[in-house]
């Protein structure tokens, strides 16, 4: 059964996870699926945050509330997207639900495979050494409602298929 288009494309999805899970690629490929835009989260950090990151030191939550404040701008958009966002807190998650009816697909892996993930990047702010710190600060979201959790050991279009799946049905407590 598919969704009638109007109402995929109204749609707010937040794909996260640490660094090296691949929310910037099934994010991309979730919201090409879906007909929506695609944000990459990491875009709308404020410059001392990528300076920050990229000379090894973790964001804190002071430097991560602005940088949720422009994803929820981004989720109160009319037009639906997917936005890629690590959301490791629930107070993070909160910040977004707040913004709007928003639907999360949590890409979970373990520590091993994502610094592995993270030190085949090139070119990115976030090195595989803050990977340890993004799983410190991970509170677990499982039995959240509007959380589902897709292991993101997956192929690439299992995961994707997984998550669409998980978001065409509706919320329900775990």
């Amino acid at each position: 059964m598919t969704e009638p288009s109007t109402r995929a494309q109204e749609r707010r999805i937040v794909v996260m996870g640490v660094a090296g899970s691949g929310k910037t690629t099934v994010g991309s490929e979730l919201a090409a699926a879906l007909g929506v835009e695609f944000v990459d989260g990491d875009s709308l950090h404020p410059p001392a945050n990528v300076a920050k990151m990229r000379s090894g030191a973790a964001l804190d939550d002071l430097d991560r509330w602005p940088w949720l404040d422009a994803i929820a701008e981004q989720l109160r958009r009319p037009s639906g997207s997917v936005v890629a966002c690590s959301a490791l807190k629930r107070s993070h998650r909160d910040v977004l639900r707040r913004a709007a009816d928003v639907r999360f697909v949590h890409l979970a892996l373990d520590r091993t495979t994502a610094e592995a993930r993270a030190t085949l990047r090139t070119g990115h702010f976030l090195g595989p050494t803050l990977v340890s710190s993004q799983f410190d600060a991970l509170e677990d979201p499982s039995g959240e409602a509007d959380v589902s959790i897709v292991d993101a050991t997956m192929r690439l279009d299992e995961v994707v298929h997984r998550a669409l799946l998980s978001i065409s049905s509706p919320p329900t407590m775990r």
